[in-house]
């Protein structure tokens, strides 16, 4: 990626990113939004077009956007590199959501992590219509969501719908129980 600048927000140069894209790292330390999704997906594209070696991917974030978490889960899963998913602090809602696209062998954290899941939410306003069409969206979302934390983590379908009726919080321990996560780690030689 050397041919490539990456610039912060206020346009200067980025060595720190562009040290991290050339060591094919990306990180994702913030909330989830049309932004940072745009952003990480160009990474994730330009090192899946540089070579197939794995990307390492670490993640931090309270969630946000469940439509800017899709796109990144589902760029995870379509470019030909095996992503490794590291978490640490806290990987929360549409954050577990990305986390959960690398396959779960790729899926680990440090110590000290928590994991959350839970329902989306949505802002609903507008005409008694809107409303009732946004309130099936989220339904929609709900369930798609459901499927996709069963079908990564082998958690009985059921049994996730009723854990994200309410904010479900892990620890490292559960989070490995649950199917969230392979193994934890402490230190970058046990990635390999």
């Amino acid at each position: 990626m050397s041919d490539e600048t990456t610039t912060d927000d206020h346009n200067r140069p980025d060595p720190i990113t562009n040290l991290l894209l050339a060591s094919r790292q990306v990180i994702i330390c913030e909330g989830i939004d049309q932004k940072m999704a745009k952003r990480v997906t160009a990474q994730l594209l330009a090192l899946a077009g540089e070579s197939d070696a794995p990307i390492t991917m670490f993640i931090n974030s309270q969630g946000g956007h469940v439509e800017a978490g899709d796109t990144i889960h589902d760029i995870i899963q379509f470019i030909k590199p095996t992503v490794r998913m590291v978490g640490t602090g806290w990987v929360a809602s549409a954050g577990t959501h990305i986390f959960l696209a690398a396959k779960k062998e790729n899926r680990f954290c440090l110590p000290n992590t928590r994991f959350l899941i839970h329902q989306p939410s949505g802002g609903v306003g507008g005409t008694a219509s809107d409303i009732e069409i946004q309130a099936e969206q989220i339904e929609q979302m709900r369930e798609r969501l459901a499927q996709i934390i069963s079908a990564t983590t082998g958690t009985d379908i059921d049994q996730v719908r009723k854990d994200i009726e309410r904010d479900k919080w892990m620890n490292t321990e559960e989070a490995v129980n649950y199917g969230i996560l392979s193994r934890v780690i402490s230190s970058a030689a046990e990635l390999d």
